[in-house]
C-alpha cells in the first residue's frame, strides 16, 4: 500500500483564512445592499421631484401672466423689500390668494396647496380620494427672489427655490429665468 505524504501545497485553506474570506465577502455584499436601499429610497422621491418642478414653474408662469395681462405693474414685480408684492424668504406653498398670484402678500390665510390622488377604487373624484397637503407630506416651501439686473432697468431675474423632504433626503429644486418689462 502506498502512503501519500502531504506537502504544504496540499493542505488547503485553514479555518482562519476561510473566516477572513467570508468576512471580506460579507462586507462587500452588505455595502451593495446599502447602496441598493439608498437608491430605492432616492428613486421613491421622484414624485416629490416632479411636484417641486411643477410648483416652481407655476410661480414663474404666474409672474409672466400677471405682467402680460397687466394685473401687476413693472414696479410691483419685485420682492417686498424692493417695493413689490412678492414675499421674501421661504414660504409654505399655498393656493393663490385673491389676486390669483402665488407667493404674494395676498396669500396669507389661504389654504395650503394640495394634491388629490384616486383612492382604492382607482377613480378620481369619488369619496375615497386621498388629499395630500404639500406642506405636511413633503415639508415643501417656496422662495421667490426677484432681483434687478445691473445696467438693465427693464430686465429682472426671477429665481424660485423649492425646498422639500423626500424620505430621509432633504432636496432643493431651483428654477431661474429672466423677465422683461415688455411683454
Amino acid at each position: 500500500m502506498r502512503t501519500h505524504n502531504l506537502t504544504k501545497n496540499d493542505q488547503g485553506f485553514t479555518l482562519l483564512e476561510t473566516m477572513i474570506a467570508i468576512l471580506v465577502l460579507s462586507i462587500g455584499v452588505l455595502g451593495l445592499a446599502a447602496l441598493l436601499g439608498n437608491g430605492l429610497v432616492f428613486l421613491n422621491g421622484s414624485q416629490a421631484d416632479f411636484i417641486a418642478q411643477q410648483k416652481a414653474a407655476e410661480a414663474i408662469e404666474c409672474v409672466f401672466t400677471a405682467r402680460d395681462t397687466q394685473v401687476l405693474t413693472w414696479a410691483q414685480i419685485q420682492n417686498i423689500a424692493g417695493g413689490g408684492l412678492f414675499l421674501t424668504g421661504a414660504q409654505p406653498i399655498t393656493d393663490p390668494g385673491p389676486d390669483g398670484l402665488v407667493g404674494t402678500v395676498a396669500d396669507s390665510g389661504v389654504n395650503p396647496s394640495t394634491i388629490i390622488y384616486p383612492g382604492k377604487d382607482g377613480i378620481l373624484g369619488t369619496a375615497d380620494d386621498v388629499v395630500l397637503q404639500l406642506s405636511d407630506a413633503y415639508n415643501m416651501t417656496r422662495t421667490i427672489t426677484i432681483t434687478n439686473i445691473v445696467n438693465e432697468p427693464s430686465v429682472r431675474q426671477i429665481q424660485v427655490i423649492i425646498n422639500y423632504q423626500s424620505g430621509r433626503f432633504v432636496r432643493s429644486y431651483t428654477l431661474t429665468t429672466y423677465i422683461s418689462q415688455y411683454s
